[in-house]
Formats: C-alpha cells, sequence, structure tokens
C-alpha cells in the first residue's frame, strides 16, 4: 500500500484549512442530502471499465473513472416533448482557435531552457535561436512530444487568425506541471502555483479583452518544475452553446446501493423514473463474472393518472475509451447485429499495454453501447466529422446516442433497458506474454457474442442479482448489523472492480489486481491480503487467482529471494516486481496466511500442496527473522520504516501456525507438530516483549506506543488458540477510549487510520455492541467525508479527509466479521 506521490501533500495544506469550517456543517448535509455513500457505483467491472458519481444527486456532477476524469454517461427522458435531464452532466465542447499545423497533426511550440530575454513574451520578439518542438512537452520519454528534464521552460505558440470573433468567451485550457504564467500577445492572463493533472478550462476573456488582433498572435508560457513530474499542454479554445440549453432538470427523489446494483429515482413532470446500473458480479460463476458488460434499465409510469408520451435519450462519451480527452482521436461505428442495435468507438491508435501507470484510463479496446433492436430503437453518433465516405466517424469526444421511444406510458410501469460493455482485446502482459480477456482467453469470441448473452441473460440476472443483494444484506445484517450491511454492500463492486480475470500460460485462473491510487502495482500481496475475506467466502478460487502468480515468480527461479515478492510489476504488465524494495516478513506471512485460509475454505489443502516447496522456505525465513523482525517495511508502508515491529511479529506468527495447520491437514505429522511448537513457543517472547502494561506495544523497545493489532485476529478466525484471550481483551479495552469521531488510529504515531484494519479489529472483540462501536465511526466515514471518491481506504480520523488511496480492493476486508461467523458456525 504504497505513498510514492509526495505531491498530494501540495493540495492537503488547503484541505486541511478548510477542514475544521466543512465539519461544523457535515452533520446537516448529510441530513439533507440522502447521502448513501462518498461515491456511487455505476459500470463497475475492472481498472480500466469503472464509472463512479461523485454527488448524490445524478444530475450535480459529470460521471467519473474512479481516477476522477470525465466519463461521461448523460441522460434526459422526453415526456410529452419536454425534457428532463436525469444522469450526469450536459459536458461542455469546445472549439479550438489555434489549430494544429496541418501537415503533422500536431501542435509546434518554439522553447528555451535557458534564461530568456527581456521581451520573450511580446509579439514581436525574435526566437529563431530557439529549439522547435511539438506538444505536450513533459519528461516522460514514453509520451510523443517534446522531452523537458530541466527545472524551467519557455514556451512560445504563434498562430494566425482571419478574424476575431469578440463575442465568445475565451477559454485557456491548460495542463501543467508546476508553476505557470502565462502571456497572450505579451501580456500576463493567467498564472498558478501548483500543478495539475489533467486538461482544465480557465475563462481569460477578461484579462485577453482587446488582446486578439487579425494575423500574427502569440501565446508565450513559462513553466517552473518545482518537484517530480514535468508536464505542459496547452490551447486557446471558444466554448461552444450547448443544445441543451434550458432543459429542465429532473428531481431526484431516491437513491440505494446495493452489491450489484445502484437505483434512482426521479420526477419527470408528470411521470416517475427508475433508472438501475446493474453489474453482475456474481462471483460463482467466473464466465459472468469476466464479461464487462453492464446494463442501464429505465422504468417509467405517469404518477398523474393521465397517458404521457415518453422517450429515453442516452448519451455515451467516447472519453471512455481514451487515456487523455482531446488528445487522442477516435472512430465510432453504428451497426447491428443479429438483434442488435450497436454503437463502437475507440482510438485511432490503439496503442496496446503500451502505458502502465497508476492514474491511467485504457486507450486501446472498444466501447461498445447495445439494445434490442426495433423501430422504437435509434442510435447515432455526433460530436465529430464523418468520413467523405461511408466509413467510420472520426474525431475527439465523441457523443453516442441512444434514443429508446417508450410509446404512451400510463400508470403500468414500462421498462427498456440498454448494455454497456468494453472489450479490452488484450487485457494483461504477463510474463512477457500478451493474454486475452477471460471471456475471451481462446480468442475464438466477438464481443457481440458477450453483447448478444448479456442481452438474452437480461431478465434472469437481473432477477438473480436482486436475490444475491437481498441474501447478502441480510447475512451482513446478521452479523454487525445495519451500519455493517451497508459498509459490506458499498465494498462489493468496489473491491471486484480493481481486478482483471485472466487465463494464465498453464489454464491457471489469474485474478490480478491494480493497487489503485497508491502507486499502480499489479497484485500487489500487501493488497490481496487485506481483500481476501470477500473471496474466501464467495470464491476462494479467486484467492487463487491472486497467489498463483506471486507463487509462479518464485517458483520458476525469477524471483530468487527466500521470502515472497511484494509485486508482479505495473499495471498491465506483469512482468514482475516494480517496488522499489522487499517486504520479506510481510508478504511471506500474507501468503502462507491466505494459503491457510483458502484451505480452511475448501476443506482441503490440496492448493497448498502443489506449491509445499515454496512454503517451506518462506516458513523457515520467518522461523528466522519473524519473532523480532528487524527494520523493514510493512502493509502501513506509509508509516516508513520500523523495527521490532509487535504487529508484523504477529503476522510470522500467525504464518508459521498457517505452516502447521497445512501440515496437518496434508498428513505430514511431524512436520505440523514442528512448526506448531515453533509458533507457541513464540508466543510467551512476544507477550512478554510487546508488554506495556495495559497494551502491547507498537515496537518492542517503546512501551510508550501502541498500535491496532489486526494480524492477530485469524488466531480466532482460523482457530489456531495460540494467544491467550486476555490479550485480544486487553487490546480492545485500550482501543475504545481512543476512538476519534471517524474511526480508531492506527497507531500511536499520527491520527491516520486504515479503515479494513478497524474492522479486523473489531472481529477480535467478544459482543456485537463493542462490535458497533469500532463500526459506527467508520460507516460514519462513509457518510460524512469531504473526500468525494469511491471508498477511500486511508484518511485522518479525527477530520475524515482522505490521506491518500481511493477505488482499491482492499475494502474487501470489511467481510471479515462474515467470513469469521461463516466459519465459526460450521465448527
Amino acid at each position: 500500500m504504497k505513498v510514492k506521490n509526495f505531491k498530494t501533500n501540495k493540495m492537503r495544506i488547503g484541505l486541511w484549512l478548510f477542514a475544521s469550517i466543512f465539519m461544523v456543517f457535515a452533520a446537516y448535509a448529510q441530513d439533507n442530502s440522502g447521502r448513501k455513500a462518498p461515491a456511487y457505483p455505476l459500470i463497475t467491472h475492472n481498472p480500466n471499465f469503472s464509472i463512479w458519481s461523485t454527488s448524490d444527486v445524478l444530475t450535480d456532477k459529470t460521471t467519473e473513472h474512479w481516477t476522477g476524469v470525465a466519463h461521461g454517461l448523460t441522460g434526459y427522458l422526453e415526456v410529452d416533448g419536454a425534457i428532463y435531464r436525469f444522469m450526469g452532466m450536459d459536458v461542455p465542447h469546445y472549439q479550438t482557435i489555434m489549430p494544429p499545423d496541418k501537415e503533422e497533426s500536431k501542435t509546434a511550440v518554439k522553447y528555451n531552457e535557458q534564461t530568456s530575454a527581456n521581451g520573450w513574451q511580446g509579439l514581436n520578439f525574435t526566437a529563431s535561436n530557439w529549439k522547435e518542438g511539438v506538444l505536450p512537452i513533459s519528461d516522460n520519454k514514453s509520451v510523443p512530444g517534446t522531452l523537458w528534464e530541466s527545472d524551467n521552460i519557455w514556451v512560445r505558440r504563434e498562430f494566425s487568425l482571419d478574424k476575431v470573433d469578440k463575442d465568445k468567451p475565451l477559454y485557456l485550457k491548460l495542463h501543467h506541471d508546476d508553476n505557470v504564467e502565462v502571456y497572450l500577445n505579451g501580456k500576463l492572463v493567467f498564472e498558478k502555483e501548483g500543478w495539475n493533472n489533467r486538461f482544465e478550462y480557465f475563462d481569460i476573456s477578461s484579462k485577453a479583452n482587446g488582446l486578439l488582433r487579425t494575423g500574427k498572435n502569440v501565446l508565450a508560457i513559462y513553466l517552473k518544475n518545482t518537484a517530480g513530474d514535468r508536464f505542459l499542454n496547452f490551447d486557446l479554445v471558444n466554448k461552444l452553446p450547448s443544445d441543451k440549453a434550458g432543459v429542465a432538470v429532473a428531481q431526484q427523489t431516491g437513491v440505494d446501493v446495493q452489491a450489484t446494483q445502484t437505483v434512482y429515482t426521479f420526477d419527470c413532470g408528470g411521470v416517475a423514473l427508475k433508472v438501475s446500473f446493474t453489474s453482475p458480479l456474481l462471483m460463482d460463476n467466473l464466465d459472468l463474472l469476466a464479461r464487462p458488460v453492464s446494463y442501464i434499465s429505465y422504468e417509467v409510469a405517469s404518477k398523474d393518472g393521465k397517458q404521457h408520451r415518453v422517450k429515453v435519450h442516452q448519451q455515451v462519451s467516447s472519453d471512455l475509451a481514451v487515456y487523455m480527452a482531446d488528445q487522442q482521436e477516435v472512430e465510432g461505428w453504428a451497426y447491428k447485429d443479429g438483434g442488435l442495435s450497436i454503437l463502437k468507438t475507440g482510438t485511432v491508435e490503439q496503442p496496446t499495454l503500451q502505458k502502465g501507470a497508476d492514474d491511467m484510463r485504457i486507450d486501446w479496446g472498444y466501447l461498445y453501447v447495445a439494445a434490442p433492436a426495433s423501430k422504437d430503437v435509434k442510435q447515432y453518433l455526433s460530436g465529430s466529422r464523418a468520413d467523405k465516405n461511408a466509413g467510420p466517424y472520426r474525431g475527439k469526444s465523441l457523443s453516442l446516442h441512444t434514443e429508446i421511444a417508450l410509446g404512451t406510458v400510463g400508470a403500468t410501469p414500462v421498462e427498456r433497458f440498454l448494455t454497456i460493455g468494453y472489450d479490452e482485446v488484450i487485457a494483461i502482459q504477463y510474463f512477457n506474454q500478451d493474454l486475452r480477456p477471460w471471456w475471451n482467453k481462446n480468442g475464438d469470441r466477438t464481443f457481440e457474442s458477450q453483447l448478444q448473452a448479456a442481452v438474452a441473460d437480461y431478465e434472469k440476472l437481473m432477477q438473480d442479482c436482486a436475490r444475491f443483494d437481498q441474501t447478502l444484506w441480510q447475512q451482513a445484517n446478521e452479523a454487525g448489523g445495519e451500519k455493517y450491511a451497508h459498509l459490506c454492500a458499498l465494498a462489493y463492486r468496489q473491491s471486484i472492480a480493481a481486478h482483471t480475470l485472466v487465463e494464465g500460460p498453464e489454464k491457471e485462473v489469474l485474478w490480478l489486481s491494480k493497487e489503485n491510487n497508491s502507486g499502480g502495482f499489479i497484485n500487489t500481496v500487501d493488497v490481496t491480503y487485506p481483500s481476501s475475506p470477500l473471496y474466501l467466502i464467495y470464491n476462494p478460487i479467486l484467492l487463487q487467482g491472486m497467489l498463483n502468480g506471486i507463487f509462479h515468480f518464485s517458483e520458476s527461479g525469477k524471483y530468487p529471494h527466500p521470502w515472497a515478492a511484494h509485486d508482479l510489476g505495473t499495471y498491465p504488465r506483469a512482468n514482475g516486481q516494480t517496488y522499489g524494495e522487499p517486504m520479506p516478513v510481510e508478504e511471506s506471512g500474507n501468503m502462507l496466511i491466505m494459503t491457510a485460509a483458502i484451505a480452511q475454505a475448501q476443506g482441503d489443502a490440496a492448493y497448498a500442496s502443489k506449491h509445499w516447496d515454496i512454503l517451506t522456505t518462506w516458513t523457515d525465513y520467518l522461523v528466522k527473522e519473524g519473532l523480532d523482525p528487524k527494520t523493514q517495511l510493512c502493509t502501513d508502508d506509509f508509516a516508513g520504516h520500523l523495527a521490532r515491529n509487535a504487529n508484523l511479529s504477529l503476522k510470522a506468527i500467525m504464518g508459521i501456525a498457517s505452516y502447521a495447520r497445512l501440515a496437518e491437514m496434508l498428513g505430514k505429522k511431524d512436520v505440523a507438530d514442528r512448526y506448531r511448537k515453533i509458533a507457541e513457543e513464540m508466543v510467551p517472547k512476544w507477550m512478554a516483549m510487546a508488554d506495556a502494561g495495559d497494551h502491547y506495544a507498537l515496537t518492542f523497545d517503546d512501551p510508550n506506543t501502541w498500535s491496532q493489532k489486526y494480524n492477530l485476529v485469524w488466531d480466532k478466525v482460523l482457530d489456531f488458540n495460540l494467544f491467550p484471550k486476555e490479550v485480544a481483551v486487553k487490546e480492545i479495552a485500550y482501543y475504545l477510549p481512543r476512538m476519534n469521531r471517524f474511526g480508531l488510529p492506527l497507531d500511536s504515531r499520527k491520527n491516520y487510520t486504515k479503515n479494513d484494519w478497524i474492522l479486523w479489529s473489531a472481529v477480535m472483540t467478544e459482543d456485537q455492541a463493542t462490535f458497533k462501536r469500532f463500526i459506527n465511526p467508520v460507516f460514519r466515514h462513509a457518510l460524512e467525508t469531504p473526500s468525494r471518491v469511491p471508498l477511500n481506504d486511508f484518511y485522518d480520523s479525527t477530520n475524515g479527509i482522505r490521506e491518500n488511496f481511493k477505488a482499491r480492493s482492499v475494502v474487501g476486508g470489511f467481510y471479515m466479521k462474515m467470513l469469521a461467523d461463516k466459519w465459526t458456525a460450521k465448527r
């Protein structure tokens, strides 16, 4: 769980200044907004295909990819000729006034990395000795453009205008890193300290008033790098008038979030509208789980006793298929396939697997929008120019339109639906071998076949999802109450959608996570570890799919260390660890514990038997180094290196006990007895070293510290019974008075916390009332945090502000209480 982007701290200062003011109004906002989540899952399949609403009202903001970039879904309901917007925002469109060079289709600039002479910003400055380049300018050698590796850069872009339209607002379109000054014809029109990580549009109309002229103009920019990355791209644009100006906004009357569905209700004049977003992620069926197709369903009924003519207008942006909007050209098609009407779009370039990073959107593969074809369904593309011949539409930021006429609607509800899917074509690179998505693992299926199957399965899957959602809620409610059930519902799709399912070269399952917003690593073991309870409950084969690649990495000799690797690379390329250093005790303990948990879930240790040699190697490492760990990172590596970490030592003990359990299940009695004894002998040593009177310390050498001992939970869940019960009782008693508004701090060093670990610590309680004292502040955080992102697991426990991390799979750890109850019931 990595925090490598120190630029986050630049923004955090400003957030802290407003935190106290915000919190005064937090309770009021909750009561009046009907808030159910910090962000609402809409389309959730994998790290590339993951769309959210970060507002409590679906019409208040543009829908977003989990990274925060607009992935626009916009919906309108036409009722008797009147139009109501019920989904997303009418995304503004802009038109450049300084188009790229016609021959190269790129923006040419002149630049200088040395101190520039006076007047460099001016219209008549001679830049004959400056270098020539094209946009964008960056220090990323994989980005086509101009390489910039100095601390300062001066850039000039000359352009010519045939006429000046003074009535249109002028915007600066700017993506910069870091401090920037912008001059138009020699006059300063914009400046900003800091950076942004995508294009923003700044209205410079007032400052630029009267500066543009017919003929030659110049836009000049000075950029100073202060830390980290370097980047510059820019344009001057006019904002185009909206074709939906004056459209009414539907009144949202409700929203509900369940495990597989998010459902909104609206009033639209004389009719009531229900819109359901369903991603049928049912883990007992891997083919269904891996089918990257979601449903948007529309149900309309009259609410005033009259008959109404109704039509649905759904728009989907082609930005879902690009990395950076307005920087990549896309093409689109409208066609029929069997009984389906289909829209398809993707980038012209198709740079498959060429980009690997954290803050990344896919720019290869194809987006599809499909609906059952009929005379009532019309589909088309807009926002681009069509080729002269009857070929694909091409341009930037296309809009994919679907119109569904519902006819005359009365009191009896009328329902229609469409499907939205994404074909990655190639999903993952696994030790230099390109792998297709699971649904097309043999390369013999078309994506149209997946759309056809999704349409054919619609009614059954909607029933299956409703049944699953209800059962999950009931079981979670029985385990921990309504607030716990709500947290589990919020966590379900998020955790799953941080993974991609592929088949490995040996026909093995690979369920590979992306470490979202904390490094972008693929198949990180200490991200798998906290997420494991969800998959142990619903399909332990998926947890095997999270471990298989790590086992292969060591067993193949590619990772020649006596401990487990941290990761397999940077998503989507799993070619070997890319994190900068190992976590020997952490990852070895994780692998052993999770392998034992798989054996517990499946009732046999056959999976462990296949990997016995490497499990033995890792266990022997823990026997040697685990009880009193030297200076190492643990999963909470954002806190820095730590020696003699008591919680990490607990993980080593649990790992050794796990190996003993596996040996016992495999009939290796001598091995089981020997390693069980080693674990048992470690317990009193641990208790003595960690003893701090009324609690157990963070580190063995400082009794004035404390920490959550969440790794101890496996002693209860796997029924090891190594530690006396009073150890957990003493820890819980010490935690309770240290609970803050949004949860228990991780340890004594700072107020930050991890909500997945809070819920693990809660499982060590002995009664429901105490368990709920841990759950209540985590639930409060979900409803009150000012950080409107998919569930954030790392935040300040006093003000709820996100420290880092969002949309990560680790919230699958919320299911630890359900897992504990399930296994306890079987004993």
